[in-house]
């Protein structure tokens, strides 16, 4: 009996986690899609409705860990989003998330182990991203 009870609730938290970690999925993708898509396309790819009248096109999001050795660049990635990092694009800069996306804040490790703080709306895209790389 108390095997056939760990079983059960072994199997219930791997429910709730992936339940959990498919949430957080969810709204990192949404908040991509919300901010993002119209220059990067629905699948990170840079081919959103607004690509072809920028200057330089928005890349295409999903060669970043392959541009970076293998590795997602989640640092980087953060400070691009929220405007820590210039990004030149369309004659000007990438237009700045930070702000729009502020609210409760969230550590992620980078790579490197840095401990990276962030909105969770911006931690939530980029890992999105991290999810979608080729």
């Amino acid at each position: 009996m108390t095997h056939s009870i760990t079983a059960f609730l072994a199997g219930a938290l791997l429910v709730l986690g992936t339940g959990a970690a498919q949430a957080a999925d969810t709204a990192g993708r949404t908040s991509y899609l919300d901010h993002c898509a119209v220059c990067h396309g629905t699948g990170a790819r840079g081919d959103g409705p607004m690509a072809p009248v920028l200057s330089p096109a928005p890349p295409d999001l999903t060669g970043l860990a392959a541009a970076n050795g293998g590795v997602f660049p989640m640092g980087r990635v953060l400070r691009m989003i929220d405007g820590r990092r210039e990004v030149l694009s369309h004659g000007g800069s990438m237009p700045i998330f930070g702000l729009l996306l502020d609210g409760p804040s969230r550590a992620v490790l980078a790579p490197d182990g840095t401990e990276i703080v962030a909105s969770e709306s911006l931690v939530g895209i980029a890992e999105w991203l991290a999810s979608v790389q080729r």
